[in-house]
């Protein structure tokens, strides 16, 4: 299907700037666009791009000035990679065949509840007591657990286990692999060995969630492990019993939240990041990758390194460090000097 720059303009309140009639029908980067694409520029590091690429349209902010011919029509919009987005997600949604109706072979329990127009994929199992709303994607091999609820419109890709009693809000989305509800860490020591906690409590999962691959959310040993509406977990993330993550939080892949610690909303939490048990990290709190969080963190802050510090403090140790073989050779001619004078 292809669309042309006054038609996407006229849908996304932007203004054309060149040939309206040119048409396109796939994206692309802007480095990497070719003959009827649609790319955008958001970053100014990538300005440069807009001057060669071989697009056909661009989206740009409203104020971009060229500063050399473009031979792209442009399509100027208040946000770019927002805009693009949206056409992303319009063009998917027109695109994507539309799946109803249960393959086999498949199991769902007689006593489970299923809404209208579900689909559920081959070697799926949907256990006893299961609620499962309208609309929502059961793909092949995901395992439901007994007594689940699943809210509407939530997709449920292959391969995701959820375990008895956790509870999906609507429209969330868990990719391939992720496991929720899975026993929490939890062992009392004793002069034998350690002797498993039993984990009685559930997972709780809010409205417009997305859980990448292979993230897992551990139930609570007694009560809920939360995930809060919006929030957006990246892959191989693990989430361990009674955490609760706050709404409309990011967080990027191979992190670490450990037992009972409680994430703000609104936070932003780089990869590789780790998480101490039983500690508050406040709401808008900004964490770079690979940093340590040992204790509570107010509001608002930005932290990176470990223990995490600010950023800005961070930047200058890893400056410093960069100087200590300066540094070290200046204490050492200061050194022989003051023994010389006392000789």
């Amino acid at each position: 299907m292809n669309f042309s720059a006054d038609l996407i303009a006229q849908q996304i309140g932007g203004t054309v700037d060149g040939d309206g009639s040119v048409c396109v029908g796939s994206f692309a980067k802007i480095e990497e666009a070719g003959p009827g694409s649609i790319t955008f520029l958001a970053n100014p590091k990538y300005t440069h791009h807009i001057y060669d690429t071989k697009a056909s349209i661009v989206l740009v902010r409203r104020d971009f000035v060229a500063e050399h011919p473009v031979s792209a029509t442009l399509i100027r919009v208040d946000d770019p990679y927002a805009t693009l987005s949206a056409l992303m997600t319009l063009a998917a949604q027109a695109t994507q065949p539309v799946l109803t109706g249960i393959e086999q072979p498949s199991f769902i329990s007689d006593k489970a509840t299923v809404g209208s127009d579900v689909y559920v994929g081959a070697f799926a199992y949907i256990g006893e007591g299961a609620r499962i709303g309208d609309n929502v994607k059961i793909y092949p091999q995901a395992y439901v657990g007994r007594n689940v609820t699943v809210g509407d419109g939530s997709i449920i890709y292959p391969g995701v286990k959820i375990y008895d009693g956790c509870k999906i809000g609507s429209r969330c989305i868990l990719h391939s692999g992720v496991v929720i509800g899975a026993d929490g860490f939890g062992f009392a020591p004793a002069a034998d060995g350690y002797h498993k906690i039993p984990q009685i409590g559930i997972v709780e999962i809010a409205d417009d969630v997305e859980l990448g691959a292979n993230t897992t959310v551990d139930r609570a040993t007694m009560g809920a492990t939360r995930i809060g509406r919006g929030t957006k977990i990246d892959n191989l993330v693990q989430i361990a019993h009674n955490v609760e993550v706050g709404a409309n939080t990011v967080m990027a892949a191979q992190g670490g939240v450990a037992g009972s610690a409680k994430i703000g909303d609104w936070c932003m939490i780089g990869g590789q990041v780790g998480v101490a048990g039983h500690i508050k990290v406040g709401d808008r709190v900004e964490v770079g990758a690979q940093s340590g969080i040992p204790n509570n963190v107010a509001d608002g802050k930005r932290l990176m390194g470990y223990p995490a510090v600010a950023a800005g403090q961070f930047a200058r140790q890893a400056s410093w460090v960069k100087h200590l073989g300066e540094l070290y050779s200046r204490v050492d001619r200061l050194e022989k000097m003051s023994e010389t004078e006392n000789e």
